[in-house]
């Protein structure tokens, strides 16, 4: 059985897709019977091609986007490249071109498609283009998805959202964590000297793309404004840069046991993002250790409870600094363990992949080969 992943969402600086589709691949290949191989699994991303195993790049015609995407314009193009592979299964993780190609190459080769709601067309086009638009981009999403076989959504509310759009051949597929690497015991007591901060220093951080939708603004007027003994790291950045006495800039962290150790080494994880359809950044955040303070908004007010951090309701400086600050009357450590106990007790990889096999299970005319990798690993 082939599966093929899809995505214009993978580069050298991308995030939560990315990450999702290496775990997934790895888990594929760690789960296969001994020597006998009877699974493919295959990426087909935009060029130039990352170095990665198994990774196949589509060169056709593309536009840079921030942050390095690119935006591949030939469907016949990105389609073409799907039959070459003639893969069993093609989960696509856009609403654009490779969703679109998918489409097309599974009707031609007749095998089933799944799309991966990882991203909310209607929301993000509100926002940047104005309102009137929603309707149309519900309509475009209602016409695509209705093409597929199954629609995955990470979260709840983005379950919701698909259904109240009228797209009804949904699931809920819950995203995970490597708890290997995210992990408390990365913890680098010499983080805040290398930054030249004092030993006191109440460290939150926040890591990801440098986004308009995540709100980053937000974050720095309250930090400013709780003053010291607070300083915020915003990790994603194209290079080291202080911004002021409370704020400091380090460059995205393309190895995970990188990030891993910066954020084991902070207090608090910060997140004023209200798009986010489910949170894979806070959730590794909790699975090093830290209370996270974030909008409970989107997917993160499924994550976060006052349990494992705190949430905010309004997007302003005040109510994160009052969130915050609480935060610190509590036992940091306790609330710290707290979180990760959720995210081990949860959402590992392996549930959710383990989930995720089942789906296709119902998809797939080989059930018994999706069966086969839920069977214990033969060594």
């Amino acid at each position: 059985m082939h599966i093929v992943d899809t995505t214009m969402f993978f580069c050298p600086r991308s995030g939560g897709v990315k990450r999702y589709l290496l775990a997934k691949h790895s888990w594929l290949q760690q789960h296969q019977r001994g020597n006998r191989k009877i699974l493919k699994h295959t990426l087909l991303v935009p060029a130039p091609q990352p170095a990665a195993d198994d990774v196949v790049a589509c060169r056709t015609l593309a536009i840079p986007l921030i942050d390095g995407y690119r935006f591949p314009l030939s469907i016949t193009g990105w389609r073409d490249a799907l039959l070459r592979l003639a893969p069993d299964l093609i989960e696509a993780a856009d609403p654009y071109v490779p969703l679109i190609a998918a489409r097309a190459a599974g009707q031609r080769l007749g095998v089933p498609v799944v799309a991966f709601f990882h991203s909310d067309l209607s929301r993000m086009l509100s926002q940047r283009v104005g309102k009137w638009i929603a309707p149309i981009a519900r309509r475009y999403l209602r016409t695509l998805y209705r093409g597929v076989d199954l629609v995955l959504a990470p979260s709840h509310v983005m379950l919701e959202t698909l259904r109240e759009s009228g797209i009804t051949n949904t699931a809920l597929q819950p995203l995970g964590v490597d708890t290997q690497i995210f992990n408390p015991e990365r913890k680098d007591s010499q983080l805040r000297s290398q930054l030249g901060l004092p030993t006191n220093t109440r460290l939150l951080i926040y890591a990801g793309r440098f986004a308009r939708e995540k709100n980053l603004p937000l974050l720095l007027q309250a930090v400013e404004r709780l003053g010291a003994p607070y300083h915020l790291l915003l990790v994603g950045g194209e290079r080291d840069q202080r911004l002021s006495r409370h704020a400091t800039i380090l460059s995205y962290e393309a190895q995970a046991t990188d990030l891993a150790r910066v954020m084991a080494s902070c207090d608090v994880f910060v997140h004023a993002g209200d798009q986010e359809t489910f949170g894979l950044v806070a959730l590794e955040a909790m699975a090093a250790g830290l209370p996270v303070v974030a909008a409970n908004h989107g997917g993160l007010a499924e994550l976060v409870s006052d349990r494992e951090g705190a949430t905010v309701q309004q997007l302003i400086a005040r109510d994160y600094c009052e969130a915050i600050t609480q935060l610190f009357e509590r036992d940091i450590a306790t609330i710290g363990t707290a979180a990760r106990e959720r995210v081990m007790r949860n959402y590992s990889w392996d549930s959710a992949f383990r989930q995720l096999m089942m789906r296709y299970s119902h998809v797939v005319a080989k059930p018994h080969l999706v069966e086969h990798l839920l069977s214990p690993v033969s060594r």
